[in-house]
């Protein structure tokens, strides 16, 4: 696997938790480990990306997540090089 920055990291957790996902779904869609899982998910959760859902067993991509998500996806559209 090629090196993932931080923001690839980031995005890919609030891809896998979109409607809902339990820490081991989104261990396994984002390929990380569980001490690297804990870490992402409490600064997400802190800076209000993600949402604990159903007594904190589910997380899910908040309103601001799914903004960053939309930023990120058109970041990376603009970095395309064009083929004219």
């Amino acid at each position: 696997m090629k090196y993932r920055s931080r923001t690839d990291i980031v995005s890919q957790i609030l891809e896998s938790a979109g409607d809902g996902a339990t820490k081991t779904r989104i261990m396994y869609k984002a390929y990380l480990s569980y001490a690297q899982l804990k870490e992402y998910l409490a600064v997400l959760v802190e800076n209000g990306l993600l949402e604990l859902e159903n007594g904190g067993q589910t997380y899910k991509t908040s309103a601001k997540g799914l903004l960053f998500l939309k930023t990120y996806s058109q970041i990376g559209g603009l970095m395309v090089p064009d083929t004219k």
